[in-house]
């Protein structure tokens, strides 16, 4: 069994290694050694996490999944939760994280005990992804709220846009010697902040 650690941060501006060396004591005081990290900043909100599907990809049946919080796996609506579940399932990938304790017993090599505890982790898992869902869906209520309220108040002025960042993100882009992960790594930026700038090229070359 190889352990493969997930670092997840929803944007650039947050250390998504913040949780590392949390990760390597637990797993050193379960006499586990992580075999690799995956880092990425992503939403959780979203499947399209290259980093996740990286570990996923290069995972054997048995293989643990080590996480600081469900939440980094998943702020995903019930239809992604599902497709993810299902995936880590052909895997026969075990989902381990900090923040659930029950998921902790996952460590143990004993086929029995190890059904007897998935099927309780199984549950549990469900309950705290459905949690995160709901405090990410909450979270982006309030946050819209306030700006209505901003707005009314005629004082909300918007994100500022980054022009230069932008700009070299096109120009990147334009030249098409870089991929988009490239680009992120390069820029700084989200892949959403690429596949924007992507669509306002495509519509500039085509006026």
């Amino acid at each position: 069994m190889f352990v493969r650690a997930y670092l997840r941060a929803s944007t650039k501006e947050t250390d998504a290694n913040r949780a590392k060396e949390q990760l390597e004591q637990f797993a050193a005081d379960k006499g586990l050694k992580i075999a690799a990290f995956y880092v990425e900043n992503e939403s959780g909100a979203s499947l399209q996490r290259p980093a996740l599907f990286k570990l996923i990809d290069d995972a054997h049946p048995g293989d643990m999944l080590l996480l600081e919080q469900v939440d980094r796996l998943s702020r995903l609506d019930e239809a992604d939760w599902e497709s993810l579940k299902a995936t880590l399932k052909k895997k026969e990938i075990k989902v381990v994280a900090l923040d659930l304790p029950t998921s902790w017993m996952m460590t143990t090599t004993d086929p029995t005990m190890a059904r007897m505890f998935a099927a309780v982790n199984d549950m549990m898992l469900d309950m705290l992804a459905a949690i995160a869902r709901k405090d990410y869906e909450d979270r982006r209520r309030r946050a819209a709220q306030g700006i209505e309220k901003a707005k009314a108040k005629g004082v909300y002025k918007g994100r500022k846009e980054d022009a230069d960042r932008n700009a070299l993100i096109q120009r990147h882009l334009k030249a098409g010697q870089s991929s988009w992960n490239e680009i992120m790594e390069l820029v700084g930026c989200s892949r959403g902040t690429v596949a924007k700038q992507a669509a306002l090229l495509k519509a500039q070359e085509s006026a």
